[in-house]
């Protein structure tokens, strides 16, 4: 019995996605946990795996928007490796393809269980010309959305011409004949654009008015980040609070220890496990800024899961590094670069999305010096840091220049009162400029 692949839960708040990319073929065998698809949503693109090893039976088709739960696919676990795609199962295969042509290419399953392009042209002579797919003639090896494409529009089949792996035929390829190789037929093919847009709509329209105004879709991301900074704002009574940090300490620590630090665990010693341990201790004296509002309850976490705001091409996201109370200075480095990496290359895993207790946002690698950040609902607080400038300051009676920044928390006043927030921020501002207190947790 076949075995679906559905679309997993997506994170907080997300419902649905977009399948933008299958990454498999109708009828290629797959492995256990191999991705099969990736899904676009309003945080980032997820890799769906296969559930077991068999032979891979489309559901959907790229562009389609699916809810959490829905089925975009089938795996026979018993099935062959060149059996037919779903919806072909009524063509004749009763003759075995030759042993050469059922081997995989090298580098992988992925094409091995595609029917050879002889047996393809083949197709017209062994298929039964009674079918109850009524599928056009020459039709039976495309896939489902291809020969509703070819069908509907009337095309020829010896028209097509494959672009997909092994040179088979794809949906795109279907619609650039439907459409006669017009530019919204371009624009479907163009791999960029689709992975920015799935829709088969072109995402850009550009008015020709001659006053310069050119009209862009909103991405699903950016919709969502519009969304939940304007619930953000009407649902939370948003204030903030600011200081200033001598860096001067942490500057001298990565000055000695840097080239040892990387050396040693493979990673460069920035700035941010600074702010995160930083974070950390404080949010345990002061538990309620780590806290959220669930209906007139409020929800006290025993750890913190800390959310890092990355900037992409495609807006802002937030991956979150889980419990980093026990996470050591290496550590939160290593995974701060991953989801880094991740966020901007649309892979996060799903945990990576969602549960997130306090955020910190850096609005200083883009030369920010003061900013008032916009908490991440249902959290409480969120802290911004910005530049670092060398600024004259008094220390002992004495004028001296200093490497300064400004921090910024933000919080939520329904929650935090404003003596737990300056507080907390204080804290934090004494943590970093004394960074043995980190070691020491004093």
């Amino acid at each position: 019995m076949p075995t679906n692949v559905d679309v997993p839960p997506l994170g907080e708040s997300v419902r649905e996605a977009v399948l933008i990319k299958w990454h498999k073929n109708d009828g290629d065998t797959v492995a256990d946990q191999e991705p099969v698809a990736e899904l676009e949503t309003d945080k980032a693109n997820v890799d769906v795996p296969a559930p077991i090893a068999g032979v891979l039976r489309r559901v959907k088709n790229e562009g389609d928007t699916v809810a959490i739960g829905d089925t975009i696919a089938r795996i026979d676990e018993s099935g062959a490796g060149n059996a037919k795609p779903q919806g072909g199962a009524s063509t004749s295969t009763a003759k075995p393809p030759p042993a050469a042509a059922s081997q995989p290419a090298p580098g992988g399953a992925g094409y091995g269980g595609q029917v050879s392009a002889p047996a393809k042209s083949a197709a017209p002579t062994t298929t039964p010309a009674a079918s109850n797919k009524q599928s056009a003639p020459g039709t039976d090896d495309f896939r489902p959305s291809v020969r509703r494409i070819v069908e509907e529009n009337k095309l020829n089949p010896a028209d097509l011409k494959g672009t997909g792996p092994g040179g088979k035929v794809i949906k795109e390829d279907a619609t650039r004949l439907a459409t006669a190789g017009t530019s919204k037929a371009d624009e479907i093919r163009n791999d960029e654009s689709r992975a920015l847009a799935p829709s088969p709509v072109p995402q850009v329209v550009a008015t020709q008015s001659g006053d310069g105004v050119k009209r862009v879709a909103m991405t699903k991301i950016r919709k969502k980040i519009a969304e939940r900074l304007v619930q953000a704002q009407q649902t939370a009574a948003i204030l903030t609070t600011f200081n200033e940090v001598d860096m001067q300490a942490i500057f001298d620590i990565r000055a000695k220890y840097k080239e040892k630090f990387e050396k040693l665990h493979g990673v460069g010693l920035g700035f941010m496990s600074f702010f995160a341990r930083a974070v950390v201790l404080a949010l345990k004296e002061f538990p309620r800024v780590n806290a959220q509002i669930d209906g007139d309850d409020i929800l006290y976490h025993d750890h913190v899961n800390l959310g890092i705001a990355v900037s992409t091409d495609r807006g802002l996201a937030v991956p979150v590094l889980r419990s980093v109370e026990r996470l050591g200075f290496a550590q939160i480095e290593s995974e701060i670069k991953r989801l880094a990496n991740a966020t901007r290359e649309g892979k996060l895993g799903l945990q990576e999305l969602s549960g997130g207790t306090f955020t910190i946002t850096n609005g200083g690698v883009f030369g920010s010096l003061l900013s008032t950040p916009i908490i991440n609902p249902p959290q409480s607080g969120i802290l911004g840091m910005h530049a670092i400038q060398k600024r004259p300051v008094v220390i002992n009676d004495q004028i001296v220049v200093r490497p300064m920044m400004y921090v910024a928390l933000s919080y939520d006043h329904r929650l935090v009162d404003g003596k737990e927030s300056v507080s907390f921020l204080v804290r934090v501002k004494e943590y970093l400029e004394d960074p043995a207190r980190l070691m020491l947790e004093v």
